[in-house]
């Protein structure tokens, strides 16, 4: 029996003939996802604004400026209105009651509750969500501290294993992957909680494999053929490791469209950022992060000479004369 292979055995693809292209587009992604965040924001969950989030799902397509009007007339707040997986159900979001404990929080989501079901027929509550303002502060910074660390510790293991070159060029290509990410919540507008968070970091993982993966092949090839040209060896490497790359790619975005169909508005922000970054994390391991070592000065290691060794055997060679021997 034959096995699958999406990628022949002799692709020898030129992909840093396409390196400037690369880095043109990432510089232009780039940006773009930095001027989106200021712009359009991202729509920070509950965890990190603190308040009091409550969904509601209805028989049809409520009237957003209705539903508004009747949360207001209850004095708890502006309420911020979202709709979530579908025009039929709505995120609403309300500020966190002064004495901040359970029994105000139930008071305010059974006052919302009584209210919706009274003027709209066939509301139903689906779920509830509080956290304090003091703790989603304490969210943001160790949800930042994570993302900062892995990447840190992340480039020091590429700088320590491998040389300063490969380290500069990992820990641009995941800046890479991250901020693409956010520009996408920014973008789209997806809610932005804990669970994002964990997914930015599971990207960061799954980018940091591939791209360790390739390194290494580089390093081994660079060994192995020190007379060719790094342009070379960098195209060697990468359609060496391109049938792993495609494989690993596809196995994962088959399990991550199933979860984006099957698993609910619940898991739908987390399994869109995992599938943006399976696309973004496998370009940049290719276009980025690899041909940038060029751009880097990475050079193969140079053969040891043999010249002072023939020197010596010569010098050897002219002490011992006729009576020595």
């Amino acid at each position: 029996m034959r096995l699958l292979k999406i990628v022949p055995d002799n692709t020898n693809i030129d992909f840093v003939r396409l390196r400037f292209w690369a880095f043109g587009l990432t510089t232009l992604l780039t940006l773009a996802a930095v001027a989106l965040m200021p712009l359009k924001g991202l729509n920070f969950g509950v965890d990190f604004v603190g308040g009091i989030m409550i969904e509601e799902s209805f028989a049809t397509a409520p009237d957003q400026n209705k539903v508004r009007s009747v949360i207001d007339n209850l004095g708890f707040g502006d309420a911020q209105l979202q709709t979530v997986g579908g025009p039929t159900t709505l995120s609403i979001r309300l500020p966190r009651p002064e004495t901040g404990d359970s029994a105000a929080t139930n008071k305010v989501v059974e006052a919302v509750k009584a209210a919706l079901t009274a003027n709209f027929a066939g509301a139903k509550f689906s779920k509830q969500d509080a956290v304090s303002g003091k703790v989603s502060g304490e969210l943001v910074q160790r949800g930042l501290l994570a993302v900062v660390l892995a990447v840190i510790g992340i480039c020091l293991f590429a700088i320590f294993r491998f040389e300063w070159q490969f380290g500069v060029s990992t820990g641009v290509a995941i800046m890479h992957d991250v901020l693409m990410t956010l520009g996408f919540f920014a973008l789209t507008q997806f809610e932005f909680d804990l669970n994002i968070v964990a997914a930015v970091l599971t990207i960061i993982s799954y980018s940091i494999n591939d791209k360790i993966v390739i390194d290494d092949r580089i390093r081994e090839n660079m060994r192995r053929y020190r007379k060719m040209d790094m342009r070379e060896i960098i195209n060697l490497s990468v359609n060496e490791t391109l049938p792993r790359t495609v494989m690993t790619s596809l196995t994962i975005l088959l399990a991550l469209f199933a979860l984006l169909i099957f698993g609910g508005h619940v898991l739908r922000g987390f399994t869109a950022a995992m599938i943006l970054g399976v696309f973004v994390g496998t370009y940049s391991s290719i276009y980025v992060s690899s041909s940038l070592l060029i751009t880097l000065g990475l050079r193969a290691e140079p053969i040891a000479s043999d010249k002072p060794l023939k020197a010596s055997m010569a010098g050897n060679a002219e002490r011992v004369g006729p009576k020595d021997i």
